[in-house]
């Protein structure tokens, strides 16, 4: 997209891509920019990564629906526009964490997190946007993986490999792009514009690098029981909650 301020990289099932997003689209509004929303796959970028030996049970099911909402993303924008993608990252964001978990008793963490790649989990995201339900023919079509591949890969070109989601690119193609940041709750709209200001400020200076913790607040959201008055628990992400190796 032309005259961008922001590519935005996300994969529609990282919570905290999801805040980062909500807190952009905040800014967004108050600044005037334009945000092109890209796709980034945690599955793809963690294609060399052993799931049993490295990542809680349930990832590689989360991971995984992640690359097959990309894929329907992928198509949505090859028939419908890159503006379509706003609307969508939106609604599947929304209905994976701003709605209280939908969980039925015999159903595991991992079964929600598959579920979520699902027709039937998209089907009334769609039929809400009124964009065609064939769109969700995508889910299991692997030929859109090399479109999402090469999105992946160059959000990494920006950062190098060492990163998860979601990787913001400021006034591309010569502007500063960075991992994150990560944030567990969204601040206000004068908080919002604040942050920002520091973040770009900071990402600008041609010698940083990095300023990172691994403790990390359970992120703001419905769909961890984290309510909009609430404090999530914190928890040691060490390295990017990964398991240790067994």
């Amino acid at each position: 997209m032309a005259d961008t301020d922001i590519h935005f990289y996300f994969d529609p099932v990282c919570p905290f891509a999801w805040m980062t997003s909500k807190w952009v689209r905040t800014v967004q509004a108050r600044r005037d920019y334009r945000v092109d929303w890209r796709f980034i796959s945690l599955r793809l970028l963690n294609s060399h990564i052993d799931y049993d030996a490295h990542f809680p049970p349930e990832y590689e099911a989360g991971h995984t629906a992640g690359l097959r909402l990309l894929r329907m993303a992928a198509r949505t924008r090859e028939e419908h526009g890159r503006e379509a993608i706003e609307g969508l990252y939106a609604a599947l964001g929304a209905r994976i964490f701003d709605s209280e978990r939908d969980r039925d008793r015999d159903r595991d963490e991992t079964g929600v997190r598959e579920q979520r790649g699902t027709r039937g989990f998209v089907e009334p995201v769609l039929t809400g946007l009124g964009l065609p339900l064939a769109l969700a023919d995508a889910l299991d079509d692997p030929a859109w993986d090399a479109v999402v591949q090469a999105e992946t890969d160059e959000a990494l070109a920006l950062t190098g490999k060492d990163v998860g989601t979601p990787i913001l690119h400021f006034e591309p193609p010569e502007g500063v792009a960075f991992f994150g940041p990560v944030i567990s709750r969204l601040p206000d709209d004068e908080q919002a514009l604040e942050l920002w200001d520091h973040v770009i400020a900071l990402a600008r200076f041609p010698g940083f690098s990095e300023m990172k913790r691994s403790l990390r607040e359970q992120v703001q959201l419905r769909a961890f029981g984290v309510g909009e008055d609430q404090v999530g628990t914190q928890e040691d992400w060490h390295g990017g909650s990964r398991r240790q190796k067994r």
